[in-house]
């Protein structure tokens, strides 16, 4: 017996790739740029997967919107220069055979919901370990932050799926993922504490090599 379309949706920062050093980099930029006091890097940390935005109101919620939109756009002109000048966020370890196993699944499509903008997210793709292998690509360009359910609810469309699992590393990942409808994972290498996830994902990985039997398991299939 054949198995449903399964639409396994990766969160980008903080799930497929360490890109900590360079958002660290880039909110310091634009802070310093705008003469304000950077805050602490567990709080940068805490807000990566919301939009840009949104990340700032949080960052900043005693600014107006104005001065937010000022940081929004130095960090973006920071981040694009960082990836000019510097090598490129490393891949987490076993990423790249994780996504080769669940590509070769017939049953098994991939895509990807981001806060990244869709300029950030192309430049990432362009990695030709990563090319290709998504059906479906969302943004924060084109949809409400997370934890919104909007980018999951496309991607299940554009995907062609019947059931879906969100894979992500923060909060807002499994808060998306379940308004959506989706199944949750949450891992363990990533920006928010393993056990604020725990609270809120169906299951916990702590390695690259655990997710894929953890997604054929989720429906209790063998």
């Amino acid at each position: 017996m054949s198995r449903q379309r399964t639409l396994v949706l990766f969160d980008v920062d903080g799930t497929l790739i360490d890109s900590q050093t360079h958002i660290l980099g880039a909110m310091e930029f634009a802070f310093k740029a705008r003469g304000l006091d950077l805050p602490p890097a567990s709080e940068i940390l805490a807000i990566v997967g919301l939009s840009l935005s949104e990340a700032f109101a949080q960052l900043c919620s005693e600014t107006d919107s104005q001065e937010r939109g000022l940081l929004v756009e130095a960090y973006k002109n920071s981040f694009a220069s960082l990836r000019q000048s510097a090598s490129a966020s490393p891949l987490y370890p076993g990423a790249l055979e994780c996504l080769d196993r669940l590509k070769d699944m017939d049953d098994i499509v991939l895509g990807i919901a981001t806060g990244k903008s869709r300029r950030g997210l192309r430049y990432v793709l362009s990695n030709l370990n990563l090319a290709r292998r998504f059906v479906t690509t969302q943004v924060a360009d084109d949809h409400p932050s997370k934890p919104h359910p909007s980018m999951a609810i496309q991607a299940m469309a554009e995907s062609g799926a019947a059931r879906g699992v969100m894979i992500g590393d923060t909060t807002f990942d499994m808060q998306m993922g379940r308004a959506a409808g989706l199944k949750t994972i949450g891992v363990c290498w990533g920006y928010h504490a393993e056990q604020a996830l725990r609270g809120q994902a169906d299951r916990m990985v702590a390695d690259y090599a655990q997710l894929v039997p953890e997604v054929q398991n989720l429906w209790g299939e063998i």
